[in-house]
C-alpha cells in the first residue's frame, strides 16, 4: 500500500494536471491531435539530443531541447520541460564558449525514461479508455475461453 502510494506520488508530480487541463480547455478539439503532435515531435526531439550527446556538438542538442521544453510545459510536464531546459541552457553555454557538452550528459541519460513516463501519463489521462478495452475479441477477452 505505501509503495504505490509512493508510485503515484511520483508520476503524480510528473504533470502538472490544472496544466494540462487548462490546455485542453483551450485546445478544445485539436487538444489530442496536437497530443499527438508532441508525443511524435518528442521521439524525435529524444532522439536527436541523444545522437548530438553521443557526437559531443553542443550546437546540435540546442534546437531539439528548445523544442522539447517548450512542447512539454504546453501540456503541464514540468519535469520533462526543466530538463530539456537544462540541456539547452548548458548547450548554449557551450556554443559560446567552444566547449563540449559534458555537463548535460546527467540530464540526457534520464531524458528517455522521463520522456515516455511522461508521454504515457498525458496519453492515458487524454483517452482513459485506452487501459479499459479488451486485448482480444469477444468472449475470449472477457471469459477467458
Amino acid at each position: 500500500m505505501i509503495w504505490e502510494q509512493q508510485v503515484t506520488m511520483q508520476t503524480d508530480m510528473l504533470v502538472d494536471w490544472d496544466a494540462f487541463t487548462q490546455a485542453r480547455s483551450e485546445l478544445g478539439a485539436g487538444f489530442v491531435r496536437i497530443l499527438g503532435y508532441f508525443q511524435e515531435d518528442g521521439i524525435k526531439s529524444v532522439a536527436a539530443i541523444e545522437v548530438a550527446m553521443r557526437a559531443g556538438s553542443a550546437a546540435a542538442l540546442v534546437l531539439p531541447a528548445h523544442t522539447l521544453k517548450g512542447e512539454a510545459r504546453q501540456f503541464g510536464a514540468e519535469p520533462l520541460g526543466v530538463v530539456a531546459e537544462k540541456i539547452e541552457t548548458i548547450a548554449r553555454t557551450c556554443v559560446e564558449k567552444r566547449d563540449a557538452p559534458d555537463a548535460a550528459l546527467e540530464h540526457v541519460v534520464g531524458l528517455r525514461d522521463l520522456f515516455e513516463s511522461t508521454m504515457a501519463l498525458l496519453l492515458r489521462e487524454a483517452n482513459p479508455l485506452v487501459e479499459r478495452r479488451p486485448t482480444g475479441f469477444g468472449r475470449r477477452a472477457v471469459g477467458g475461453m
